[in-house]
């Protein structure tokens, strides 16, 4: 199926619910009003345990619990909800997907954007936008199991969803990747151009002129967390590693092949 006919599948692109739309506005939003996005996310129940758990997670490691949505709001900040609010909506919007483990799928996607954030750190790079990018930057696999679920199986039998090897497979197959399908999915549900644009290069970053540096830290950080869930394999680790993309970002191959790179031990999915 060309990706042009799986696009006009109505199953693919799912409209983007309510809550995560008015985040989603507050790219654009010089002055957003915190009280307001934590008394929109009171009416969502779901999502307001999400955010209370993630508040009260070791990672903050606060003197007193958390009890309400406003101060988990505080306490997490205007990315970290915009990129769990997103995720979450993602994960609504395609709550049952033929072939695809979600709970491995977001484990490895929460994976990713924690390393890709980790990467921005020492560079002159936004690592929120980076978090975000990477948390979503797998969805063109859901979006095209829920469109295709038979031409997905027969890949899936060949090629892991999540193996080093499946974008390739997925070309030789189709013509294209999640990675088209993904900024599909971003540019339908009106995201910032920047994270569409590291979504659908993340794949080939060195392919596009000018590189665009956003991409090439989603590539790192997907690499990254694909063999996070593959098992950590030092043999893979440094046989794998995608030396050209990590010398442009100036990367020190040692502290990315690292099994505890980035806290990755301690982290807390959503």
């Amino acid at each position: 199926m060309k990706l042009e006919q799986l696009l006009k599948k109505p199953e693919s692109l799912p409209v983007v619910p309510e809550l995560a739309a008015r985040l989603i506005q507050t790219f654009e939003d010089d002055d957003v009003d915190l009280n307001r996005i934590g008394a929109d996310i009171e009416h969502d129940p779901v999502m307001a345990a999400r955010l209370l758990r993630q508040a009260n997670s070791s990672l903050f490691r606060l003197v007193r619990p958390v009890g309400t949505v406003r101060d988990a709001v505080m306490v997490l900040g205007l990315n970290k909800i915009r990129a769990l609010v997103i995720g979450a909506s993602m994960n609504a919007s395609f709550h049952a997907v033929s072939g695809i483990h979600l709970d491995r799928f977001w484990q490895y996607s929460f994976v990713a954007a924690s390393l890709a954030k980790w990467i921005c750190a020492p560079r002159r790079l936004d690592e929120n936008v980076a978090f975000t990018a990477a948390l979503l930057h797998g969805v063109g696999e859901l979006v095209m199991h829920m469109g295709m679920p038979e031409v997905m199986r027969a890949i899936d039998q060949r090629v892991d969803p999540l193996d080093l090897e499946r974008a390739g497979a997925e070309y030789l197959a189709l013509n294209y990747s999640y990675a088209e399908a993904g900024a599909a999915l971003a540019s339908h549900w009106r995201l910032p151009r920047l994270l569409v644009v590291a979504i659908e290069q993340h794949g080939r970053p060195l392919e596009h002129e000018p590189l665009e540096p956003l991409s090439a830290v989603v590539h790192m950080a997907s690499w990254r967390a694909r063999l996070f869930v593959a098992g950590n394999r030092m043999d893979d680790l440094i046989h794998t590693y995608p030396d050209a993309v990590g010398e442009v970002l100036e990367l020190d191959p040692d502290a990315l092949v690292a099994a505890d790179v980035a806290g990755l031990d301690a982290l807390e999915t959503f």
